[in-house]
């Protein structure tokens, strides 16, 4: 374990271990009540909470353990052995879901916050895309300082946004000057959902991820006050694209733990398959498919870890980017 974790590595191999049986085991039996009612139960999110899922990432100072981002993606890839709707959960609560205020909230907002993301008091969405405008500097949602009541005023739409049945604040990217270049023309708000004028917009249902609650989001004259901007106004794009880098390699984690299952799941098959008298795993062909697929597994972890020991080194460094692109190319 790294120093600063305030767990042991024996602790850490055991908490590895509790996470796969219950991915593999209870979460898998709870996936068919959710591939008919498109919901997750409350005992999913009570069994997270008793299990440290929502804690495990988190800084020691708000309640979790301390670990860096190389064993964060370890435990992802345990978790990400289950079903894919459940894997999103606690994929986007392990990292995005509290990362973007730590990196760029005001000490005040973070002081408020943070410490209830470790039992799912606070639960937040990520609202950057939009149906008429994209994910980066073409956004049209809008946020107008209005500088009688002290308050930025929200208008605009959002897309495909996950978790929305469940959480409390949004973390909303908005244009707050049309005119500066594409790199400035964005700000970054985290807004509570009860905050008046923010709607939920049911859209079509998406293929897979069942229970990670998909739709759309709209508002009308939101008043937000000014301690929930994040980082500085204009910073919108630094702090989205930043945040979605490191989250995609937690994705690329999701699939090291996936293609690590099957690979696995394709091991027993070639042995227990008998054709013209043994099992098929003695079979050259079958042998270089399972050999090919161990190559790309082990090829993905290491650009993973790789990944880990860069961000560790500097989380806003110049080879977290590179290291992004090297991962979506894989």
């Amino acid at each position: 374990m790294n120093p600063n974790a305030t767990i042991t590595d024996e602790q850490f191999q055991a908490f590895l271990k509790k996470v796969r049986e219950l991915v593999e085991g209870p979460y898998t039996e709870w996936q068919k009540e959710i591939e008919v009612t498109n919901t997750f139960p409350e005992k999913f999110y009570q069994s997270n909470i008793e299990n440290n899922i929502y804690r495990f990432s988190l800084p020691v100072e708000y309640g979790g353990w301390g670990l860096n981002e190389k064993e964060i993606l370890q435990v992802q890839e345990e978790f990400s052995r289950g079903p894919s709707g459940m894997r999103m959960h606690m994929h986007y609560a392990s990292d995005l879901n509290w990362r973007i205020l730590d990196d760029f909230g005001k000490p005040e907002l973070k002081a408020e916050y943070m410490p209830k993301f470790q039992d799912k008091t606070i639960f937040t969405n990520f609202a950057l895309t939009e149906k008429t405008g994209g994910t980066g500097a073409d956004l049209h949602s809008t946020a107008v300082w209005d500088e009688e009541k002290g308050k930025w005023i929200l208008n605009g739409e959002k897309w495909l946004i996950s978790f929305t049945d469940m959480n409390t604040h949004s973390y909303i990217h908005a244009v707050t000057d049309p005119d500066a270049d594409p790199d400035h023309r964005l700000s970054t708000f985290y807004v509570p959902v009860d905050t008046p004028g923010y709607e939920v917009i049911p859209m079509p249902h998406m293929m897979g991820c069942r229970g990670a609650g998909h739709t759309g989001l709209r508002f009308h004259n939101m008043r937000v006050p000014a301690k929930y901007l994040l980082g500085k106004e204009g910073q919108g794009m630094e702090i989205a694209m930043h945040s979605l880098a490191v989250s995609r390699v937690h994705i690329a984690a999701s699939n090291l733990g996936m293609a690590q299952r099957m690979l696995e799941i394709s091991i027993a098959r070639a042995r227990d398959r008998i054709t013209f008298g043994k099992p098929i795993i003695s079979r050259q062909a079958i042998k270089m498919k399972l050999a090919n697929m161990q190559m790309m597994i082990h090829a993905l972890r290491t650009l993973v870890y790789d990944f880990a020991r860069d961000y560790i080194a500097d989380p806003h460094g110049e080879y977290i980017a590179v290291s992004y692109t090297h991962l979506r190319a894989h």
